[in-house]
């Protein structure tokens, strides 16, 4: 079973040719229609592209296809990009909760809201999220590298913005909790 997965969006007509040839293809193929899309769950598949002729802002993952008719050759490499291309950004997505922390532009977003990250805030959520519950003297010898007998209230200040930061693009004002075993995310 191939882990790649191609939708073929609205086009029944593309989806008799790649199935003609899908011995030779490295990934799966399905037709889908709008009904079908919106009962897939896309968030539990790993690498899936979604290919349409027509342009639909409302699909993610979509690669549109203009200029037809072209060589199949063509065709399939676009197609393979298109999963390189997607594997990529999901090894650079994490899942927080109901966030999304896109490592490569260090954003953390819900929905279509983002909120960009310092270098710090996003090690600092990454962290926390690894160990589940951190005290502060983890945090400011593994995220800021102070040994941990300094006394400082960098951490402190740090999740205090960020919490800050949270609640106003997010209205999330427990982001981060903290009770007598260290901060976790919530």
């Amino acid at each position: 079973m191939n882990n790649k997965i191609l939708f073929i969006y609205n086009s029944p007509y593309l989806f008799k040719i790649l199935n003609e040839i899908k011995k030779n293809l490295n990934f799966e193929i399905q037709h889908i229609d709008e009904k079908d899309y919106k009962k897939i769950n896309f968030d539990k598949l790993k690498n899936y592209s979604i290919i349409s002729i027509n342009i639909n802002n409302n699909i993610k993952n979509c690669l549109t296809l203009s200029n037809l008719p072209q060589k199949i050759t063509k065709l399939t490499e676009k197609i393979n990009i298109n999963f390189i291309r997607n594997q990529f950004i999901n090894q650079a997505e994490l899942k927080i909760g109901k966030y999304t922390l896109d490592l490569n532009s260090r954003k953390i977003c819900f929905g279509i809201k983002c909120l960009p990250l310092t270098e710090k805030e996003t090690n600092l959520i990454m962290f926390i999220n690894l160990k589940k519950i951190v005290n502060l003297k983890d945090l400011q010898k593994e995220v800021w590298g102070y040994s941990s007998d300094l006394e400082t209230h960098t951490v402190e200040t740090h999740i205090y913005r960020l919490r800050k930061k949270m609640d106003e693009t997010f209205k999330d004002v427990s982001f981060i909790g903290h009770d007598k075993k260290g901060y976790y995310l919530n």
